[in-house]
């Protein structure tokens, strides 16, 4: 934890090339050194935090017993979870986590050295042209990359994709959503611009009205059914469906 203590970076060019070594560090934490990663994630531990240096060199260990700490600190006891979920889920919610830190240290320091609007907003636009950890390790990155270049398809089809989406629109306060392909409601279209920001609490991708998806009855969170391993036989027989996070809270003392 030294090692981003003592380095602070006092221009935007400096705070975002701290930026991009610490997230490199974090990436690699969570992808191509994944196996001694989850190992020293041990649930029987204390509270642990995943920390990345300037010099992509990353850390599991405690947080910070300064307090306040120099830096804002990551997220706390991300072993904890660890067994309680499917490891791409864990793995997941730590980039998740880890990309919120990664910000508020970048933030703290434009904060620190008294960074103006124009300067923030400079940096903000550095780091918004990165994909994020969460995009990385899920491999939503990627995939953003693919529909970019068929933009300009799905605009000249816009017309018919419309129609068949109304048709198959989401129900607005169902806990199942299934492919309708008879019905056309009235707010059709309202409803699919909603649930066309919806995302995924499992693998972070956005709703598609032709997927089965289930919504948590206590956080409300959305999921693909396939994501959770739950089927529309099966969800007929749920009534009240809890997400692995939450029966795993309700689980622990």
């Amino acid at each position: 934890m030294d090692g981003g203590a003592q380095y602070n970076p006092r221009t935007v060019e400096e705070v975002f090339r701290d930026f991009k070594g610490r997230r490199a560090a974090m990436i690699k934490a969570l992808t191509t050194d994944v196996e001694e990663f989850y190992q020293q994630c041990d649930p029987e531990k204390e509270n642990l935090c995943l920390y990345g240096f300037p010099s992509e060199q990353w850390e599991v260990n405690l947080p910070a017993e300064e307090v306040p700490p120099e830096l804002p600190e990551p997220a706390l006891g991300i072993n904890f979870a660890r067994d309680g979920m499917q490891e791409k889920d864990w793995l997941a919610l730590v980039a998740v986590h880890s990309d919120a830190w990664l910000l508020s240290v970048a933030f703290y320091f434009g904060a620190r050295f008294g960074f103006d609007k124009s300067d923030r907003k400079r940096l903000f636009s550095l780091i918004n042209d990165l994909p994020t950890i969460f995009e990385v390790v899920t491999g939503t990155a990627k995939k953003q990359v693919k529909e970019k270049s068929s933009v300009s398809n799905h605009r000249s089809n816009k017309s018919n994709s419309n129609s068949k989406v109304r048709s198959e629109s989401q129900p607005k306060n169902s806990k199942v959503a299934q492919p309708k392909e008879d019905e056309e409601g009235l707010g059709g279209e309202d409803e699919e611009e909603e649930h066309g920001e919806t995302l995924c609490g499992s693998c972070g991708e956005n709703y598609a009205s032709d997927e089965f998806w289930i919504c948590c009855d206590i956080c409300e969170t959305w999921f693909h059914g396939k994501c959770v391993k739950i089927t529309p036989a099966r969800a007929e027989h749920i009534k009240q469906y809890k997400c692995p996070s939450c029966s795993n809270k309700r689980a622990r003392p």
